[in-house]
């Protein structure tokens, strides 16, 4: 009896502790917002709190305290599971039986609605109008005191929760369980961000043609939530031009060190970018972290992929691709956020290009489009197709699903007119040939056309580059008058070569062997043993000049070294 009484004594005093301990501050005065309060209100009077008492800004005693509990409304309120069960029963578990200030007149303190028969409440809180402490409290069930009560936990749930084992099982007490969430705000079943692992990365993020929003961190750094609460705010308008996620660096570590990212007292905020070409990489954003300047960061770094020309000037032959064109004409001075996430997007199936006019223009009106915006594209071949014309989009997430419908299309099209021109292939047009050792002879030796033509590159680009520029200019025929007339010459032969791979080759004509230029032409008569060069800005004007300068003569051709040979 006197055991059993020493244990309702010490358990009176555990539920004191326990309840004192358990105060609970009102999470709507907390964020100073009204009962009635949007989520966009509670959000925006979360940021402008988080920013005031974030520990890495506010230094002041008391900072990381309010801090915390910024984090811990802001986690109530978000959630309108967790708003509802408050709201009803003070309690954001919803828990029944327990009040807080907002739900009943107890002060703020924990009170337990009573059993019935067999069973026993207790509640604290002041009582009467003296504001003295009311303090009352009985067991049932099991005499051994093991068993459940009307509360949903036995004695044995204290034991357990504040000193480990017991036969009791968990405790719905908040905050001395195992699974309470840290003080500052834990990783929720309701969060938004998805979670990245380095093999998600790899597949689906690591050039992949979409940018990301990253947030690297660990559970036990301060300010998460705040960190995925603005990270959501500045994502949320940028849908389909922007992805969110968020890597673990505790359980991630090797591979944060991978990417060269190393925590310190917060976590890190990252855009897996295209700002600087076709290849992505992880971009570190070092400003303050509000709404307004994160957006602008993100907006920086999207794709720049597309190339700003000048629609007069523009020739599709001269450019250094093969890939089909397309082109966004607007009156925009800047990239539309739309085409930059295209343009990423699709950045090795398609060239893009971007050109600022007016619809009165008369390069517009020559391309036979009536309003801006408008996409227009090149096959393959050169054929032109307009794509839209008067382009209206409701939304940039369904504009760039439209638009890609309409890109993956033409190239459906482009592809048909690929395989058409390789069954039939049209007169005259000749592929251009790479100079290997066993066709050398056909191109350039003594049974070939009277001048060799070759296309020396040491690049990809270089080499695409004039691959386009003679593919076009081998098509039309050149006399000694200073034109060119469509249809293929017979006078010249055209032919590419690999220059990083036949230095040999090139030392027969020139001591260096051109090594100080990555493209240029050589104009080889085999018959003469003479060759001329052309390292100039090389264009479809200027390789056709310099072909009507070589047939008039104009050109001065110099002996070969020794007579080269091709292996």
């Amino acid at each position: 009896m006197k055991a059993r009484l020493g244990l309702l004594i010490i358990a009176a005093g555990l539920l004191l502790i326990i309840s004192c301990e358990s105060k609970k501050l009102d999470p709507y005065k907390v964020l100073g917002v009204d009962r009635s309060a949007g989520q966009r209100e509670i959000q925006k009077a979360f940021h402008k709190l988080s920013l005031q008492y974030h520990p890495d800004k506010n230094k002041n005693k008391g900072a990381q305290e309010k801090f915390a509990e910024i984090n811990n409304a802001y986690d109530i309120l978000s959630d309108e599971q967790k708003r509802k069960n408050y709201d009803l029963f003070g309690d954001e578990k919803g828990n029944h039986g327990f009040d807080t200030e907002t739900s009943g007149d107890h002060g703020g303190y924990t009170y337990f609605t009573s059993g019935g028969p067999g069973e026993s409440g207790f509640n604290f809180g002041p009582g009467g109008q003296g504001g003295s402490k009311s303090f009352s409290f009985s067991f049932g069930g099991d005499p051994g005191f093991g068993g459940q009560n009307s509360f949903g936990f036995g004695l044995n749930d204290i034991f357990s929760n504040l000193f480990g084992g017991g036969k009791g099982g968990g405790s719905q007490f908040g905050g001395f369980g195992s699974s309470s969430r840290s003080q500052y705000g834990g990783r929720g079943s309701d969060k938004n961000i998805l979670s990245v692992n380095s093999k998600f990365y790899k597949k689906e993020i690591n050039d992949r043609g979409m940018s990301w929003l990253l947030l690297f961190y660990s559970p036990n750094l301060q300010g998460e939530q705040y960190y995925e609460s603005v990270i959501e705010e500045v994502a949320a308008p940028l849908v389909g031009a922007l992805k969110v996620g968020s890597i673990n660096c505790e359980s991630e570590t090797s591979f944060c060190k991978e990417l060269g990212v190393h925590l310190g007292r917060a976590p890190k905020v990252y855009v897996y970018s295209y700002s600087k070409g076709r290849s992505g990489s992880l971009v570190e954003y070092n400003g303050d972290l509000d709404v307004k300047g994160l957006k602008s960061f993100c907006q920086d770094n999207l794709p720049k992929i597309s190339k700003g020309v000048n629609l007069s000037q523009f020739k599709v032959a001269a450019e250094a691709v093969t890939l089909p064109k397309v082109m966004l004409l607007s009156t925009k001075k800047n990239t539309p956020v739309i085409w930059r996430a295209l343009s990423g997007l699709y950045h090795k199936r398609f060239a893009f290009y971007n050109a600022v006019h007016d619809v009165s223009d008369p390069s517009v009106r020559a391309l036979g489009v009536d309003s801006l915006p408008a996409i227009v594209g090149w096959l393959s071949n050169g054929e032109k197709v307009i794509l839209k014309s008067g382009v209206v989009v409701k939304d940039l997430q369904s504009a760039v699903q439209d638009l890609s419908g309409l890109l993956e299309n033409f190239e459906k099209k482009n592809k048909k007119v690929a395989s058409s021109k390789t069954n039939h292939p049209e007169s005259g047009d000749n592929h251009i040939r790479f100079l290997t050792g066993s066709n050398f002879h056909d191109i350039c030796g003594d049974g070939s056309p009277p001048v060799c033509l070759i296309g020396a590159f040491r690049s990809s680009q270089a080499r695409d580059n004039l691959q386009t520029i003679l593919q076009s200019v081998s098509q039309k025929s050149f006399s000694r008058k200073q034109t060119a007339a469509s249809g293929p010459s017979t006078s010249i032969s055209y032919s590419l070569l690999d220059a990083t791979k036949h230095q040999s080759f090139l030392n027969a004509f020139e001591k260096s062997g051109f090594k100080s230029s990555h493209k240029f032409l050589v104009a080889y008569k085999p018959k003469r043993g003479t060759f001329a060069t052309f390292q100039g800005d090389i264009t479809e004007e200027a390789v056709e000049n310099f072909i009507i300068s070589i047939l008039n003569a104009d050109v001065r051709f110099t002996k070969t070294k020794q007579k080269p040979i091709l292996k």
